[in-house]
C-alpha cells in the first residue's frame, strides 16, 4: 500500500452548511455526517466564491475565481450544440484530477460533472460515471453514463451513485497506487420540481409530522420578484424548472422532501464509510465532505441559489457551505472557527497529496500547481495539528462573485458590490454589520457614519479582483463569459448589442 493517502471528496448539490445536525440544525437527521465530522475536522465559516453550480465546480477543480477560470453561471444544457466537440469547460486548466494522475493516482468521477459535454471521460478521469445532464428535474428514471455504456436507472440517481461508488471502492482494495474519487452528488437539491411534493425516498416518513421550525418564515424579496420578471421579458415565459423561486416559500411539503434527501445522501456516505472500513482503506483516506454552494430557503426573502435575486444576492444562506475534512493524519474531533473559502481545497489537497501545489496566495506553479495565481490557501498545517488554529484570521477574509456583485466577507462585514457600468440598471451596493447584525437584515449603505468602512471594503473588492481575473472572462471590464450568463441583456446594456457569451 502507498504512503500517499487516498481521497475521496463528497459534494452536495445545493447544500447549505445549516442544513446539517452537526452544523446546529435539530430537525434534520444525519447521523454519519455528524460522526464524520466528530471523528475529524468541521469548518464552521466556509463559504464558496459563487452560488451556481458548474462555477464552483469548477473553482475546486481549478482553485481560480470565476473570472478567472470564465464559469459565471450553470452550463445550460440546451446550448451543447453550440459547444466544440467533446468540450470541457476548464480543459486548459490544471485541474485536481488532472495533477493527482500525473502523480499516480487513481482517478474516479462518480457523480454530477455538469462542467462540460458529460459523454464522454473528462480531465484525466480514468474511471467516469454520471448522468447526462446538470440539472435534476427528477431524482428517478435518469439516463446514466457508466463509462462508455449509457443506460436508463430506473431508482434514485443519489442511491446508484453511491452503489457505483462502493463497486469502485472494492475494486481499488489491495491496489498500489492511490486514487482520487470524486462524489459529487446530484442532491439534495432543493429545486422545483424535483422536489415537488412527499418524498419517494425511504427517509420521507422521518420528516411527516416535522413542522420545519429552522426554516424562516418570510415573504419574498423584491430582488427575488425582480430576477422572475426579467425572465418572462427575456424567454417570453419560464420553464417549469425555474418557477422554483415562487412555489416553493414557505411549502412545508417540499421543504420536508429537501430534509429527506439530505438524509439520503447522509445514508450514502455512511454505506461508503463503512465500506471503507471493511476493505480496510479507511486509516488511509482522506474523506472530505462539502457542496458546491449553498441554497436559501427563505433567508432574507430569497428561496434557491445566489442569482434567484436580481440582483444577486451575497446573503449568508446561498454561500455558506459545510465542510468537513477526516482521516489519514488529520485531526479529530477540532472546529475551525475562521473564514476558510471552497478555492483553499485545491492547495491543501495537492499539499496532503504530496503533489506540489504552489504556494498560497498566488503564486502560479507551472504544471504542478494553479494554472493562474490562486486565491485559495493551503489548510493542511490547520488539519494536521501543525499550524495555530486561527492563524491571522482577524485578517482573513473571503470573496465571491455573482456576475454584476462582488463581496467581501470579513468576520466584521459583509459588502456586496455591483456593476455601475450597465446605464438602464441602477443597482446599489449593500453593507452589514456581522457583529450587531449577524441576520443580514440592515443595509447601511447609506449611513454616514459607516462610509469610511464602505469604501475600503469597495476598494479591496476591487484590488482582489484587479488581480484574481483574466481580461478576457473579466465581465465588469467588458470580457465574455464562456457560456451562458443570467441576464445578457444586462451585460449588452453594458457593453453593446454585440456582446455575447463565448459560447
Amino acid at each position: 500500500m502507498t504512503d500517499r493517502p487516498n481521497i475521496l471528496l463528497f459534494m452536495a448539490d445545493n447544500q447549505p452548511a445549516d442544513l446539517l445536525g452537526c452544523y446546529g440544525n435539530d430537525e434534520v437527521s444525519t447521523p454519519h455526517l455528524d460522526a464524520l465530522a466528530a471523528r475529524g475536522q468541521r469548518f464552521e465559516q466556509a463559504y464558496c466564491v459563487n452560488a451556481m453550480c458548474s462555477p464552483c465546480r469548477a473553482s475546486v477543480l481549478t482553485g481560480l475565481m470565476p473570472s478567472q477560470h470564465g464559469l459565471h453561471n450553470w452550463l445550460d444544457d440546451r446550448l451543447i450544440g453550440q459547444w466544440p466537440e467533446n468540450w470541457s469547460a476548464i480543459a486548459e486548466f490544471n485541474a485536481l484530477p488532472v495533477m493527482l494522475k500525473q502523480a499516480g493516482y487513481a482517478t474516479a468521477l462518480i457523480g454530477k460533472f455538469h462542467l462540460g459535454v458529460p459523454f464522454v471521460p473528462q480531465l484525466a478521469f480514468d474511471h467516469w460515471v454520471t448522468f447526462t445532464h446538470g440539472h435534476t428535474t427528477s431524482f428517478y428514471n435518469n439516463e446514466v453514463i457508466d463509462d462508455y455504456q449509457r443506460y436508463q436507472f430506473a431508482g434514485h440517481t443519489v442511491d446508484f451513485f453511491t452503489d457505483k461508488t462502493i463497486e469502485f471502492l472494492e475494486h481499488r482494495a489491495g491496489q498500489d497506487s492511490p486514487f482520487f474519487a470524486f462524489v459529487p452528488y446530484n442532491g439534495p437539491y432543493g429545486h422545483w420540481p424535483a422536489i415537488r411534493g412527499r418524498a419517494e425516498n425511504e427517509f420521507a416518513e422521518l420528516y411527516d409530522d416535522s413542522d420545519m421550525h429552522s426554516i424562516p418564515r418570510e415573504g419574498l424579496s423584491a430582488d427575488v420578484l425582480e430576477r422572475f420578471g426579467l425572465r418572462v421579458q427575456e424567454g417570453g415565459g419560464v420553464r417549469e424548472q425555474f418557477k422554483g423561486p415562487l412555489l416553493l416559500p414557505n411549502n412545508v411539503e417540499a421543504l420536508r422532501n429537501f430534509f429527506s434527501q439530505v438524509s439520503l445522501i447522509d445514508h450514502g456516505v455512511g454505506r461508503i464509510l463503512q465500506t471503507l472500513d471493511r476493505l480496510g482503506l479507511d486509516d488511509n483516506t482522506i474523506v472530505i465532505y462539502t457542496a458546491d454552494h449553498g441554497f436559501s430557503l427563505g433567508h432574507n426573502g430569497i428561496w434557491g441559489h445566489g442569482a434567484a435575486a436580481f440582483p444577486a444576492s451575497a446573503h449568508r444562506a446561498s454561500y455558506h457551505i459545510p465542510l468537513i475534512v477526516a482521516g489519514a493524519g488529520t485531526r479529530a474531533g477540532a472546529t475551525h472557527a475562521g473564514l476558510v473559502s471552497q478555492l483553499d481545497l485545491f492547495l491543501t489537497l495537492t499539499a496532503l497529496s504530496g503533489v506540489e501545489g504552489g504556494a498560497e496566495g498566488g503564486v502560479a506553479a507551472g504544471t504542478s500547481g494553479p494554472s493562474l495565481p490562486s486565491a485559495g490557501r493551503d489548510l493542511s498545517a490547520i488539519l494536521t495539528g501543525r499550524g495555530a488554529p486561527d492563524d491571522g484570521q482577524q485578517d482573513r477574509a473571503v470573496f465571491m462573485e455573482q456576475e454584476e456583485t462582488r463581496a467581501i466577507r470579513t468576520p466584521d462585514w459583509l459588502y456586496a458590490a455591483r456593476f455601475r457600468g450597465a446605464p438602464g440598471y441602477e443597482l446599489g451596493d449593500e453593507l452589514y454589520d456581522l457583529r450587531q447584525d449577524p441576520l443580514e437584515r440592515y443595509n447601511l449603505i447609506d449611513s454616514p457614519q459607516h462610509a469610511e468602512t464602505a469604501a475600503g471594503l469597495r476598494a479591496k473588492i476591487e484590488a482582489f479582483f484587479d488581480r484574481y481575473s483574466q481580461p478576457q472572462y473579466n465581465l465588469w471590464t467588458g470580457g465574455r463569459a464562456k457560456s451562458n450568463v443570467t441576464f445578457n441583456g444586462f451585460w449588452q446594456d453594458a457593453w453593446g448589442p454585440d456582446w455575447q457569451p463565448l459560447l
